[in-house]
């Protein structure tokens, strides 16, 4: 077995070939987080006729199916192994399905972890279960763990609030199946979508951070962490996969590339939007002080147009010109009111543009800190009131 470094010419993406167990002594320092998706010991060896077509669902020997002992024991073994490079503040993620998870789970505890949360993932676009014995499998589930029963992990709960319009994010995510820009380089069996990686990542780990994959595959993890500032080390044992997560590395070098990945794996299809308006300085300062923001509804026709997006519409951000951007919440979700200039004179407005306008209230006593200032921008698009995702302005390096 090989065990130096593939990618010696990346100081954040270090790949180790061969069998986990053994790689491990070539980890010389402690990592912050560790995210696996061990065998969920699914493979039978057998083969299904779908609409005549015959289909293997072989993944490989790795993932045979094995009785509760022989599962359990594996899971013992590399967690009881991983736990000791893993540092005292640091958590895990694991992966799995029925087949495996409650195994993992009852390892953790054994070996002295505190489980967290067990994540429910949710696919938003499964494809139907075969058999009609069952109900339809659409979904995974994701222990989450720290190193110690006593000592204190970091959690970013704040952003996950903001990502999620201000409430508590729950432990039922839905997120998509691995999406056809992940796979220009090629599939994994057993591939996860990078939209998940960006969440566990953002919750768990700050910037500079390193972060340890055991069964790498084609290194979802580690191209989830580069997009987001955070080390990467991953160990495989097939080396055609670590080819594939190579190339998936060399794919990202590329800033354009990486710009579109890292602006893909942040959307949600019920992601939070953003309502962006312009307003002169004074303008600006009075909707500040008034907590209402409106716009000009319609067009000259009289009709209004509300974008796809809007329901989800939970922040408005106000700014002069594309400069002096503040970010505050609304006070309801995806609502507003139409208003007739008349009734915005009587709250000390002046607006001599229309007849009716979109009124929004927000919180204007806690603004939001922005951590991605936007480019606003855009020629004459940059006095048009536009709805953009939340994370465009938060969670992004």
């Amino acid at each position: 077995m090989m065990n130096k470094n593939l990618t010696e010419e990346y100081k954040d993406f270090i790949l180790l070939h061969g069998d986990n167990l053994e790689q491990i002594n070539q980890i010389n320092h402690k990592v912050d987080m560790i995210f696996a998706n061990p065998p969920y010991f699914l493979s039978k060896g057998c083969s299904l006729q779908i609409n005549g077509i015959w289909k293997n669902f072989e993944k490989g020997e790795w993932d045979r199916e094995r009785d509760f002992e022989a599962i359990k024991a594996f899971n013992y073994k590399w967690l009881s192994a991983y736990r000791k490079v893993l540092k005292d503040d640091g958590t895990i993620w694991v992966c799995g399905t029925y087949h495996n998870i409650f195994s993992v789970a009852s390892c953790m505890v054994e070996l002295g972890y505190k489980i967290l949360n067990i994540i429910v993932w949710q696919k938003s676009d499964a494809r139907p279960t075969l058999s009609r014995n069952y109900f339809n499998f659409t979904t995974e589930y994701i222990v989450w763990a720290r190193k110690h029963k006593h000592i204190p992990h970091y959690f970013n709960c704040n952003l996950m609030e903001m990502l999620n319009g201000g409430t508590r994010m729950s432990d039922v995510w839905k997120i998509p199946f691995v999406a056809s820009w992940e796979m220009q380089c090629g599939a994994h069996p057993t591939q996860k979508p990078l939209r998940l990686l960006y969440r566990i990542i953002l919750s768990s780990t700050r910037e500079g951070d390193t972060i340890l994959d055991p069964f790498a595959g084609s290194c979802t993890t580690g191209i989830a962490a580069n997009l987001l500032n955070r080390k990467f080390i991953g160990i495989e044992q097939n080396k055609d996969f670590l080819k594939l997560g190579i190339r998936r590395k060399e794919e990202i070098n590329s800033p354009l590339t990486a710009d579109k990945f890292l602006k893909k794996m942040a959307e949600n299809p019920e992601e939070i939007m953003v309502m962006i308006n312009h307003a002169r300085k004074e303008l600006k300062q009075k909707m500040i002080e008034k907590g209402i923001c409106y716009l000009r509804a319609g067009d000259s026709k009289g009709s209004l147009l509300v974008t796809p997006g809007f329901e989800r519409m939970q922040y408005v951000l106000l700014h002069t010109n594309g400069k002096d951007c503040q970010l505050f919440k609304l006070k309801n979700r995806g609502t507003f009111q139409i208003w007739t200039a008349d009734t915005l004179r009587q709250y000390g407005f002046s607006p001599t543009h229309a007849p009716y306008y979109v009124v929004l209230f927000f919180n204007s006593k806690n603004p939001i800190k922005i951590i991605h200032q936007p480019n606003l921008k855009e020629g004459s698009f940059t006095y048009k009131a536009k709805i953009r995702p939340l994370s465009d302005f938060i969670g992004i390096k």
